[in-house]
C-alpha cells in the first residue's frame, strides 16, 4: 500500500537504514518531525550537514577530528605516550576507553573488523597505516583491544601476524570476571577467559 507521500515514504526508508532503527521507529521519527516546527526539523538537517562537512579521519590514528585539524586532539597531546598504541575497531570503542581515565598511551582506529561473510577483509582495513606507524619505530608495545568476538580475535590475530619479526610488544586486554561481579552470574565464556587468563595471586 502507498503512502501518503513520497516524501514521507523516503525519509522513513532513510531513517530505517540506521543501525539499530527497525521499521516502527523509523516510521515514529518521520512523523515526529513532520510534526515539529519547521525550525526544529531543519536544525537536525543542520546538524547532520555540518558533521559531515567538518568531521574527518585523523591522519595518524584514524580517530574523528574536525576538518582544520589533520591530527586528532589525542594524537596531539604531548602528554600521550607514543610508544603504546591501543588498536581499537571504532572510534566509540575508543571513547569508551577513555572513560576509563586510566590509559595514557595513543590509539590506532581500524574502522572496523575483519567479517568475510559481510565483505569486510583487510583492504577495508587500517591496517597498512596501523603497520606504517609500527614500523616508523617508537612503538614498544601495541594493545589489541578488539572486541572478544569471533572477528575481533581474528582482527587481531591478523594485525599480530603482519607485524610478526618486529620488536613490539603485543598484548591484548584482559578477560573474564569484572571487579565486583558474582560467579554464578557469569556466562562460559566469560568464566573460561578468567580460566585462561589467570594471574599469580
Amino acid at each position: 500500500m502507498a503512502g501518503p507521500s513520497v516524501a514521507l515514504d523516503r525519509l522513513i526508508d532513510a531513517f530505517g537504514r540506521l543501525p539499530g532503527l527497525g521499521a516502527k521507529s523509523a516510521e515514529r521519527l518521520a512523523y515526529h518531525l513532520l510534526k515539529a516546527p519547521p525550525e526544529e526539523a531543519l536544525a537536525l538537517a543542520e546538524a547532520i550537514r555540518a558533521v559531515k562537512d567538518s568531521i574527518r579521519y585523523c591522519q595518524s590514528c584514524y580517530h574523528l577530528t574536525e576538518a582544520d585539524q589533520p591530527l586528532c586532539e589525542i594524537c596531539r597531546d604531548p602528554r600521550r605516550n607514543a610508544a603504546l598504541i591501543c588498536v581499537v575497531e571504532q572510534s566509540r570503542d575508543l571513547l569508551a576507553l577513555e572513560k576509563s581515565g586510566t590509559y595514557q598511551g595513543t590509539y590506532h582506529v581500524l574502522l572496523g573488523r575483519l567479517a568475510p561473510s559481510q565483505g569486510i577483509g583487510p583492504d577495508q582495513l587500517t591496517l597498512d597505516a596501523l603497520e606504517r606507524r609500527v614500523r616508523a619505530g617508537g612503538v614498544t608495545e601495541l594493545i589489541m583491544a578488539t572486541n572478544p568476538t569471533l572477528e575481533g580475535d581474528g582482527t587481531a590475530l591478523l594485525v599480530a601476524n603482519r607485524l610478526e619479526g618486529t620488536e613490539v610488544s603485543i598484548t591484548r586486554l584482559a578477560r573474564g570476571l569484572a571487579s565486583g561481579s558474582v560467579l554464578e552470574f557469569a556466562n562460559k565464556e566469560m568464566l573460561a577467559d578468567a580460566i585462561n587468563g589467570r594471574q599469580r595471586f
